[in-house]
């Protein structure tokens, strides 16, 4: 199944928009999280001419699985604006799955101050939820087996496959 990234992107876009001036949200800042919620976010931030810059946000030390998975050697540090207090967020991630990672980047969100809003945003909806989270815009939805991933390559071209583990 081929995948129309830059067709999601501009009808995410519009969803966007849309709920941005039905919120009556101005000024957001956009914040994508590591890695590939960064690429998304580089452009929709061009799209949509935001004024604040593109934050970023590596969660890694607010992982709940970091006892047991560890640190990643290539871990690169937060750009984040020294307060978000009474801002709206604009969280973009590529994949929304267990909830975990979202949960994550909220935890760490809130160490840079109280956000007035967190507008969330994914390029897939793959389901199989462990927490309460949902995202407001979203590129499309496809659940896949537990032992099958997608993956978001290359920041130029955003290509997309499916990743399947051996113990699958």
């Amino acid at each position: 199944m081929m995948h129309n990234i830059p067709q999601y992107l501009d009808q995410m876009t519009l969803q966007l928009q849309q709920h941005l001036k039905k919120n009556s949200i101005e000024k957001p800042i956009m914040v994508g999280i590591h890695s590939a919620g960064v690429w998304l976010a580089q452009r929709l931030h061009q799209m949509l001419l935001l004024e604040a810059p593109l934050a970023e946000l590596n969660i890694s030390f607010y992982r709940d699985d970091f006892s047991r998975i560890g640190l990643h050697s290539q871990i690169k540090p937060s750009k984040m604006p020294l307060t978000v207090e009474n801002q709206h967020i604009i969280l973009v991630d590529d994949v929304l799955y267990t909830g975990r990672t979202i949960r994550a980047a909220m935890n760490e969100i809130f160490d840079y101050g109280r956000p007035a809003s967190i507008t969330l945003v994914v390029l897939i909806d793959r389901g199989g939820r462990e927490l309460p989270i949902s995202a407001h815009v979203v590129g499309f939805h496809q659940q896949l087996s537990a032992h099958s991933q997608f993956k978001l390559s290359d920041s130029e071209k955003l290509e997309l496959s499916i990743v399947h583990s051996e113990n699958g």
